[in-house]
């Protein structure tokens, strides 16, 4: 098969099922330019916009920009020259914005850590990257003060909840908010005693646009994380490809919508989220320190909040939080969503359509090396469309990306309708792993395709489906099982809280799906009544064993660990 053909016809397909109105080419309203210098202009042209909300503690856009250029000043007289790691380990807040954007000024790289770290998954990341600089939450200071002595990292830096705390909260305070500020020792650098030593002008230099900026680490579900370099260009091109295409806003001019994101922002979806579309518009951020349906409920209400990238069980507990009929969320006008453990279903749709007025959708297929916003379902949603494929629809490639699917051992393309690895060639890829170049050359195939390593389809119609992990499809009597599919149908009974699904060796049908389920409060299911649930909402070959847990072995970025759940089997 000629690729250039297949991607032209694909190209013809995908044209012919755009949304109308949706923009077909990446927009920049500010150029094609550093993130930073985003901040720069909407600091310039709207300096008393609120950049950020955190409950009751605000931020203009001004002060943002002036406060990042001090934590580049600072950087700089710490002897941080471009190139070298900033590592930062702390829970999303302000001081998060004011550090990401003060590295992306000074042309550091940005290293953010997981703040669920333990001792020996810190280690192992700030052994790998390299960072000549750690900000912290001084409640992480135990853990991680002794790995940076121990790795010979010399400047530690830490802040605290508490010296945000507003006199008159607007939404419920989370417990950090009340933990008193840690006591730094000699060695360690108050960051906002530091600020405030330091000028606030802009440092004479703007990173070039192919310069690495972050290093991403992968979720590590197998084996260790490996650092996705990414650059600035990756990093606005991100912006510019999924922004205007989901949220609209890119006039160039800042926004009055309003966004709101609880997704921890060390991870890729949630800096997308937090810091790269809210800048990217102009639009003012409602930030949380981590998901709760009533503070939820409370933001929404109060800042009159127009969208959030929500995770669909944070929709399935908003809609069963028992106040849920005190709060008016009728502001909100665009909800993309994640299917992780609960996956996204037409009672979803019609409840939170009821509730706000608003259609819930799909949001994208992406993964940490491409900076994980690939495609789009926004404008698919007429009839149900979007919903009428099983398992995940992903929709279109957004502008800029192109999609193609093979053969998982000869790389040879696979008809339309037909299932492969999915590859993509985008804009956005990484330029390569960090420090281990055999990684990195696995993952390119010629012409600029990154491998995902995904079970897909793109139909014959153009529309592109993901279907899991290729190794973790089951062949079950010769039939094709996905767990994706399992766990979807699994998700809707109303005592699921979590799903995994895996498979098992059987001598007489090859393989066997086994679901580990963890309940509710209140519930009590067995696995007898939710198997007996199963062979009545699936196919009997799909039907899976069912193991009830406890809880679930969880990434810190929400995923199932299901190298732990083999161990259970």
């Amino acid at each position: 098969m000629n690729e250039q053909a297949y991607l032209d016809n694909l190209r013809q397909l995908w044209a012919k099922n755009w949304p109308a109105g949706t923009p077909t080419t990446p927009q920049y309203p500010k150029g094609e330019k550093p993130l930073s210098e985003y901040l720069r202009a909407w600091a310039q042209e709207a300096p008393s916009r609120p950049a950020i909300h955190f409950y009751g503690y605000d931020l203009s856009y001004a002060e943002l920009d002036k406060l990042s250029n001090q934590f580049a000043n600072l950087l700089r007289n710490l002897g941080i020259q471009p190139g070298d790691g900033v590592a930062v380990f702390m829970p999303n807040c302000p001081q998060l914005h004011i550090a990401y954007f003060g590295i992306m000024k000074c042309g550091a790289i940005y290293v953010p850590v997981s703040p669920l770290s333990k001792e020996m998954e810190l280690r192992y990341q700030l052994g790998d990257s390299k960072p000549k600089v750690v900000l912290c939450f001084d409640g992480l200071l135990s853990i991680v003060h002794p790995v940076c002595k121990d790795l010979g990292i010399k400047h530690v830096m830490a802040t605290s909840y508490s010296e945000l705390t507003p006199e008159n909260p607007t939404i419920p305070l989370p417990d950090l908010f009340h933990a008193p500020k840690v006591e730094l020792k000699e060695d360690i650098l108050d960051l906002y005693r530091a600020l405030a030593s330091v000028s606030d002008e802009p440092l004479d230099y703007v990173p070039a646009l192919d310069d690495v900026f972050a290093l991403n680490y992968t979720g590590g579900t197998t084996g260790l994380p490996k650092g996705c370099e990414h650059t600035h260009r990756n990093i606005i091109g991100t912006a510019a490809a999924f922004s205007p295409v989901v949220f609209g806003n890119y006039s160039g001019e800042a926004s009055n919508s309003i966004m709101l994101n609880f997704l921890p922002e060390f991870w890729i979806a949630g800096e997308n989220a937090g810091m790269l579309f809210p800048m990217f518009a102009g639009n003012t951020l409602v930030l949380l320190a981590r998901w709760d349906a009533v503070s939820f409920l409370e933001a929404v209400q109060y800042y009159k909040v127009n969208s959030c990238v929500m995770l669909v069980d944070s929709i399935d507990e908003v809609l069963n939080t028992p106040t849920l009929n005190d709060y008016d969320l009728s502001s909100i006008d665009t909800t993309p969503c994640i299917s992780f453990i609960k996956k996204l279903n037409k009672d979803y749709r019609n409840r939170w359509r009821k509730l706000t007025g608003s259609t819930i959708f799909e949001a994208a297929f992406g993964m940490t090396e491409t900076h994980t916003c690939d495609t789009f379902t926004k404008g698919l949603q007429d009839n149900d469309f979007d919903l009428s494929f099983d398992p995940v629809f992903v929709g279109l490639p957004v502008p800029g990306t192109e999609f193609k699917i093979c053969d998982f051992t000869t790389g040879e393309l696979k008809p339309l309708g037909d299932e492969g690895e999915i590859l993509i060639r985008t804009a956005t890829a990484l330029k390569g792993y960090f420090n281990n170049p055999k990684a990195s050359a696995d993952l390119f195939a010629e012409g600029g395709w990154i491998r995902t390593g995904d079970l897909g389809m793109v139909t014959k119609e153009g529309f592109i489906r993901y279907m899991g992990r290729r190794k973790e499809m089951l062949k079950v009597n010769g039939m094709s099982v996905f767990p994706t599919e399992i766990e979807a149908i699994i998700g809707q009974h109303p005592s699921v809280a979590s799903c995994g699904v895996i498979g098992r060796s059987d001598e007489k049908k090859g393989q066997v799906p086994v679901a580990f389920i963890t309940l509710k409060p209140g519930y009590e299911e067995t696995e007898e009544s939710l198997r007996s649930w199963c062979k009545n909402a699936m196919a009997v070959f799909k039907v899976p064993e069912i193991k009830l847990m406890a809880q679930m072995p969880m990434t810190a970025t929400g995923k199932i660990r299901k190298v732990e759940l083999e161990k259970a089997l």
